[in-house]
């Protein structure tokens, strides 16, 4: 009991380190926008983003190269991607300003792509499946990814980025260039990360500790503690984001930052270790939960361009039926997915 006290402190203190970390990423990174003379649209869904998902690239870095616990860091990307899809939005279109609106923008290309994102990251995890099979005692379907195989969600990436790039080249910015240090938010930029990685250690340790402690997969804690902490940060950004009145940043943001997760941060944790096995008995699964979370968004984004309050909370209520069932399966209450490993 002591140690999950202990433990749930150090989960507590490190949020607060990430969200520290994040504030002054993603203020560095707003300002640097802001020098070069970004589009709000590319602002939010690559500078803004890249920059707010860095705590998920640190929990992918850190299981694999520190812990050796590459499920861990694809239960808390996964994890996160649902708590941005769903919470983000949700809380900032119940505390923004008025209605979150949206535009055919972010319908049309950014959610596209993301659904895409979510296709190209399954259809990994199937080749890993079937043209690597790992064999294994309990029935799980486990598949080695390799560094060649990740290339494929990479490249999605670049051809986002490009895309993203030639929304650069046509537009016209409206505001002089303000008076910046570059230099200095450089700087800033890169202490700030220093500074998430140690809160992220400090996420990992616990949720590596409650699995064991408590007799759970660790998988549980990747995709509920460690995706909360390290996305609270964001769920914060997007609020005052959206209570600014720049909506289009606010929900680019959480899209951009999904995209970064599902194809650079999971490909980097096996770019790292060389070979990861995944149990594709959880990824199908959980991907099918992301897909559904996904649409979801989509269609409230799409009916009239905005988010209310009612679909809002629509958003929440999906987000909590998912930790009730996932912390079911994993207590061994109901096995609704066979392929959950025991702590």
């Amino acid at each position: 009991m002591v140690t999950i006290l202990i433990y749930s402190l150090v989960a507590i203190v490190s949020t607060g380190v990430i969200w520290k970390g994040s504030e002054m990423l993603e203020s560095s990174s707003e300002k640097l926008a802001i020098h070069y003379q970004l589009p709000d649209i590319v602002t939010g869904a690559i500078v803004v983003a890249v920059g707010s998902s860095f705590p998920e690239l640190a929990t992918t870095v850190i299981s694999t190269l520190v812990h050796g616990e590459f499920e861990l860091g694809v239960s808390a990307i996964v994890g996160s991607a649902l708590f941005n899809i769903l919470v983000i939005p949700g809380l900032a279109g119940l505390y923004g300003k008025g209605e979150l609106t949206s535009n055919r923008d972010l319908v049309y290309k950014e959610a596209q792509f993301y659904m895409l994102s979510v296709a190209v990251l399954l259809i990994t995890f199937s080749f890993a499946a079937i043209y690597a099979p790992v064999e294994n005692g309990d029935g799980a379907i486990l598949g080695e990814m390799n560094r060649v195989l990740v290339a494929l969600p990479i490249a999605m990436y670049v051809l986002y980025v490009f895309v993203q790039w030639q929304d650069t080249m046509d537009y016209e910015p409206e505001v002089e260039d303000a008076d910046i240090k570059v230099g200095k938010q450089w700087m800033l930029l890169l202490a700030s990360l220093a500074i998430i990685l140690a809160g992220v250690e400090g996420l990992v340790q616990s949720a590596l500790t409650f699995g064991e402690v408590l007799g759970t997969p660790s998988f549980l804690w990747g995709i509920t503690v460690v995706a909360a902490g390290t996305s609270i940060p964001d769920a914060f950004v997007s609020i005052k984001t959206a209570r600014a009145g720049k909506a289009t940043t606010s929900l680019a943001n959480v899209l951009g930052s999904n995209i970064f997760d599902l194809l650079v941060c999971i490909p980097v944790g096996v770019l790292i270790a060389g070979v990861a096995t995944v149990n594709f008995s959880i990824a199908a699964p959980m991907m099918a939960v992301l897909t559904v979370a996904t649409l979801a968004l989509f269609l409230m984004m799409r009916t009239h361009m905005l988010l209310s309050r009612r679909e809002a909370w629509f958003l929440l209520f999906i987000y909590l039926v998912f930790v009730v069932w996932i912390s079911l399966e994993s207590f061994g209450v109901i096995d609704t997915v066979p392929g959950l490993p025991p702590a």
